[in-house]
């Protein structure tokens, strides 16, 4: 997974700063809900390989871009801050997601916890299609931009 993660990153924000980051966003949720289907259905070791692999390439896609989204949208007087309840929310939605992924993997097996992980991805990717953003979900060109630049998601 890391090492997908690693050689899908550079690329895949060089890929965002030139399209619409939603269509990134997107094709990255769309690569987890894939990895969640693989690894329900694996039997076989390869097929988990393929499944962490798509793993790596979602985290690849989307982790980089959420920061560039944090900076990008925060006022630059409370970017720390923002950073900072960015990370603490995403961190407690990962204690819950753990817990919750544990609870399935004893109750209900393997398959079901990635089936339902990959329901909440598609949740996600339905929920950002519905977004409609005052703005494409670009890099700011300027410090004056910073300041006209709203986006709702």
């Amino acid at each position: 997974m890391n090492l997908v993660y690693a050689v899908a990153a550079t690329p895949a924000g060089e890929l965002s700063d030139r399209i619409d980051r939603r269509w990134v966003l997107a094709a990255g949720l769309l690569i987890l809900i894939l990895a969640d289907l693989v690894l329900a259905r694996s039997h076989t070791l390869l097929m988990v390989f393929v499944g962490v692999a798509l793993w790596g390439l979602f985290m690849g896609l989307t982790q980089g871009l959420l920061s560039a989204l944090v900076a990008e949208t925060a006022p630059a007087e409370a970017r720390g801050t923002a950073f900072g309840v960015f990370n603490l929310v995403s961190g407690a939605a990962l204690l819950g997601a753990s817990g919750l992924a544990g609870v399935m993997w004893d109750k209900a097996g393997s398959a079901a916890t990635f089936e339902v992980g990959g329901g909440f991805a598609a949740l996600a990717l339905l929920g950002l299609g519905l977004a409609r953003p005052k703005a494409q979900l670009r890099p700011r060109r300027n410090a004056a931009e910073s300041d006209d630049l709203m986006v709702v998601v």
